[in-house]
This record gives C-alpha cells, structure tokens and sequence, in this order.
C-alpha cells in the first residue's frame, strides 16, 4: 500500500507541480487512512470498498475532528484512488458515493465602518507607508482579494474613470469602480513607485527591492499597519467589510456579487448577516406600524 502512496506523491511533484506542503498534506491524510484500513484487516488499495471508508469517516467525527477537516481528508483520498484508476492499479473507485459533512459557514469578521475609516484615515509621510495606505484603501474601496492586489499591473488601472480591471479566480475579469480617497492614495504612491524599481515590469505594488509584493508579505504589513493603530486586520478582512457595508448600505445582494467576483450568489449570501441594531434601525425607519410613541 506505501508503494502506491509513495507513486501518488511523486506524480503530485513531477507532473503537478504541487508544492511540499500540500504534498505532506496528502501524505497525512492519505496514512491516517491507511493505517485505520489495516487496522481493520484491510491491506490493499484494491479491496477497499465504500463501506469501510464510511466507517473511516465516522472513526473521524468521533474523534472530534471538524467538518472542514473530514472534507480534506476525503478530498485527498478522492484524488489518490483517482491516481489509481488512472494507472491502472485499481477497476473502480470506491469513494464516488461518499460525502462529508458539510461544514458549517462562519460569519466573516468585518470591520465597524468606523474602525474602518479610523483605519484608512490615518496621515503618513514613509514611503512605504504610503505605499501602505494605498494598499489598505484600494483592497477596502473595491473589495480585492490578497491575490488580485499583488497582482494588480499599471495597465489594470484607469486613473480618470476610477476603475480596476481585475483578473480573478478562473482568470475571469470584471470591472470594479474605487473612490476619490483610493484615488488620492494611489496617486501618492505612484508618485513614490519610480523611486523603488530595479527591473522592467508593471506591478503596481513593490517592495524596497524593486520586485512585486508577494502575498505573506501583504499580510505582514496590514498586520503591522493594524497594530500600530489598535486593530487586528488582515486583507481578506477588509474585503469582508467592503461587502458587508456596501450590503447594508445597499440591500443589493446581486449587486455585491458582481463587485467581489463571485460567480454563485450563494457565496455572496454570506453576507447577508446584519447586526441586530441594524436591523432594528433600519425596521423603525421603514415599516409603517413600527413607530414609537
């Protein structure tokens, strides 16, 4: 059994292209399978059978282990047995019929709109701060992902209508408009960018080496920009409160969905919480019979 998941691991690297940490990923969950499989008298890939999978899976929610985690896991074997068919090392794949629990979906944690303007209303005069707060504005004034910031080129941009053309998941592009404060912010660091670059190339957001801003580095500055101010905040929290505002400001749900990129709305639903307060304030405004007297 070690032999195939040693082939599997392989096949990841050379024709995948996987990186070590998602292949240990597979390896864990592959050998936590395979040692429950033993442990049951079961000693080849060939004979194991849907049943006893199901049975793992149970082993594993006894074991208190999370939805997300049960999902990954199956996840993993799913792709191994995959491998194996395609080889030729099994005739048929016993996990097309399970499923794991669904997991369930938490609340994103946004940001008040008032930590928010607090956050970007700050006044710096480092270049790498300034660098900073344009970054901070542009991924709250249009709702970015991490990965469509640090991918952002000059050619994406048109300063004079205000927009961003964005390549996001699936290579799909869509339009998204940013605010005169966004604006404002890019304008200074644009001004700055010249004084960074060591190579040709259009990135718009680039570190004191002249080289593009990779994602962990991104994160480690909103981190520092957030504690400097009192706040815990990382990108993907900013585009949560982009959303969640503009929701609540709104109420127009496919809208939203459109501005993130999302291409099933029912991602976009999650956005759909709205504090008690607010609900209760915008009941008193709106319903007829909702007056106090």
């Amino acid at each position: 059994m070690q032999a195939a998941v040693h082939q599997f691991l392989e096949y990841l690297f050379a024709e995948k292209h996987y990186s070590e940490h998602t292949r240990s990923a597979y390896q864990r969950d592959i050998s936590l399978c395979m040692e429950f499989l033993q442990q049951h008298g079961v000693h080849s890939w060939e004979q194991v059978d849907a049943k006893v999978l199901r049975l793992w899976l149970i082993h594993g929610r006894e074991q208190s282990l999370a939805p997300k985690s049960l999902q990954r896991m199956l996840a993993s074997i799913r792709s191994f047995y995959q491998f194996l068919l395609k080889i030729g090392a099994i005739s048929a794949n016993p996990t097309l019929t399970l499923r794991a629990p669904k997991a369930e979906r938490k609340l994103p944690d946004a940001l008040q709109v008032e930590e928010t303007c607090f956050l970007l209303d700050q006044s710096e005069d480092h270049e790498l701060s300034i660098r900073d707060l344009a970054m901070l504005e542009l991924t709250y004034a249009s709702g970015l992902r991490l990965s469509e910031l640090v991918n952002l080129k000059l050619p994406d941009i048109d300063l004079r209508e205000q927009t961003l053309r964005i390549t996001g998941k699936g290579n799909k592009t869509r339009l998204v408009p940013f605010g005169t404060n966004a604006r404002t912010r890019l304008d200074a660091w644009l001004n700055l960018r010249a004084n960074f670059i060591k190579e040709e190339h259009t990135f718009v957001f680039i570190g004191k080496s002249g080289k593009p801003l990779t994602p962990r580095a991104v994160e480690h500055r909103f981190t520092r920009w957030g504690l400097k101010h009192g706040l815990t905040i990382h990108p993907h929290q900013l585009r949560h409160s982009f959303a969640t505002h503009l929701l609540q400001s709104s109420g127009d749900l496919r809208a939203v969905q459109e501005l993130l990129g999302h291409s099933d709305i029912s991602t976009t639903q999650i956005y759909t919480h709205l504090d008690f307060q607010h609900l209760l304030k915008v009941y008193e405004q709106a319903h007829p019979r909702a007056k106090k007297t």
